[in-house]
């Protein structure tokens, strides 16, 4: 259990957003000093509580997904597997940080959504996605024509569907792959194949069976958040909430704001975590028997994400997301009245937060990590980083412009999917599925919080209304092209030694 390195970690996904919006708030956007200092601490208590929580989930969940997944397998009961393997992506996503401050970010411009059952659609979407998934490594299936199928479903549900959905849905594809379930889905992936190559299962396609997991978890929250629109569309309005300047007032000074969010976060992160806990226990019981060393383990892994869960919560709720929120209000207010050098600002710092914040995502490392790991040092983490950071730039850059005309976010996902989906044939099968699990993980925490708090607010102040979601559904898609596009040139240098993945 490295502190250290968690902390790292955390700390240089965060410390370059705050800097860039200490820049703004003192210059061009002045967010006022209240604010300022709400932002200042809510930062810190991210970092602290990402921290604490990470830790918890590599102690305790990561090693029930892995242990999970390989004795499930052991069992040769495929109806076994996919039933357990539901439930389980259902309960870890019900957990996941991400998902829960998308839910409060959906009801400050829908309040008539259901929190509740807004999370639960989007854990059954997951659990069943994983099952899809799991069936195609067990039956080694074509991870290219399942992918293909599900989008092609995804675009007829999202053409039909109510279009103030379309971006909610898709961020809700993007927001789910965060910091609990990545893990989770990985360690359960893990297991499956760690059996499968055991047993003597393995071909010469198991490195790219080892990716798609993630890509494929994050096709079923978009199906059934557009699915849960086709039932409000007749009873959802869009009401933005006005956000507080943060330009003074006591109620809100220092630690108030952080103390008034805590009984609320500390009841979330209870009712989020329950059931991954209630998992543990009937697994423990039925399946897996652990010595008392390892349950303790995991009990304290458990206590960590707890901890970790809630201190991350009150840091986003406190102050974190509302100045980004006002951030992008101020900017936005000033491109949409001015134009000019204002746009190109607005536009300028979305392409800018872009290349940081996927640089900067642990899980993005955690992945690359394993991709070179896997592909024997061929395919290089530093290419990867390239690639997938400019593919972020482009899409939040993407996502101001579109705060600034308010056009429908399908004019970009349409067309951005359609040449991912012309890409699959000719790329190399280890490039789709990675690319397929970046589009999950270049989307994590500083991406559910500030970036799509510092979008909802430009586009609100361009006077768009309803149609405001879509950047988390952005920063998804682009990696799908980046990357594929990265495995075409990868392709191109290694066909002459014919070592074509």
């Amino acid at each position: 259990m490295n502190i250290v390195q968690k902390f790292r970690e955390t700390a240089f996904s965060v410390l370059p957003v705050m800097a860039i919006v200490f820049v703004l708030g003192l210059t061009a956007a002045p967010l006022g000093m209240s604010l300022m200092l709400r932002f200042l601490i809510g930062g810190i208590l991210l970092i602290i509580g990402l921290t604490v929580f990470l830790i918890g989930v590599d102690i305790g969940i990561l090693p029930l997904g892995e242990q999970c997944g390989s004795e499930l397998t052991k069992k040769r009961n495929l109806p076994l597997l996919l039933i357990a393997s539901f439930f389980m992506g259902f309960l870890v996503t019900a957990a996941e940080p991400d998902i829960q401050v998308l839910a409060d970010q959906v009801r400050t411009v829908f309040p008539l959504v259901n929190k509740r059952l807004f999370i639960i659609m989007v854990a059954t979407g997951v659990g069943l996605f994983i099952m899809i998934g799991l069936l195609r490594t067990v039956l080694h299936l074509s991870l290219k024509i399942i992918l293909a199928i599900s989008y092609v479903i995804v675009f007829i549900v999202a053409f039909f569907g109510p279009q103030s959905f379309v971006g909610i849905g898709f961020d809700s594809g993007g927001a789910t792959t965060g910091p609990m379930t990545v893990p989770f889905i990985m360690a359960l992936g893990l297991g499956v194949s760690a059996v499968r190559t055991k047993t003597g299962k393995a071909d010469e396609d198991s490195q790219s069976d080892s990716f798609g997991l993630t890509g494929m978890a994050s096709v079923g929250p978009i199906l059934a958040v557009l699915l849960y629109g086709f039932l409000l569309s007749h009873h959802v309005v869009a009401t933005p909430q006005a956000s507080d300047s943060g330009s003074g007032g006591a109620a809100v000074l220092g630690l108030n704001a952080f103390i008034q969010v805590l009984p609320s976060v500390t009841k979330e992160a209870a009712l989020s975590l329950l059931p991954v806990v209630a998992l543990f226990v009937v697994f423990q019981i039925l399946l897996l028997h652990m010595p008392p060393h390892q349950v303790k383990r995991m009990v304290t892994g458990f206590i960590y994400a707890f901890v970790g869960l809630v201190i991350f919560l009150t840091g986003v709720n406190g102050g974190f997301m509302e100045a980004g929120r006002r951030l992008g209000e101020l900017l936005g207010a000033q491109a949409s009245q001015y134009g000019g050098w204002w746009s190109v600002l607005l536009i300028g710092t979305g392409l800018l937060i872009g290349a940081v914040v996927v640089c900067a995502e642990p899980a993005v490392w955690v992945l690359t990590d394993q991709v070179e790991s896997i592909s024997g040092g061929t395919i290089k983490r530093k290419a990867l980083l390239v690639f997938l950071a400019a593919g972020a730039a482009v899409a939040i850059g993407l996502a101001m412009v579109r705060a600034i005309n308010g056009f429908s976010i399908m004019y970009i996902l349409v067309p951005g999917y359609i040449i991912a989906l012309l890409l699959m044939p000719f790329c190399p099968k280890i490039f789709t599925g990675i690319a397929f699990d970046s589009g999950g993980v270049a989307s994590g925490p500083i991406s559910s919080t500030f970036v799509l708090s510092f979008t909802l607010g430009a586009s609100q102040a361009g006077g768009s209304s309803g149609d405001v979601f879509g950047v988390i559904a952005l920063i998804a898609m682009m990696p799908l092209i980046a990357i594929q596009i990265l495995g075409l040139v990868f392709k191109h240098k290694n066909r002459k030694g014919g070592t074509e993945k």
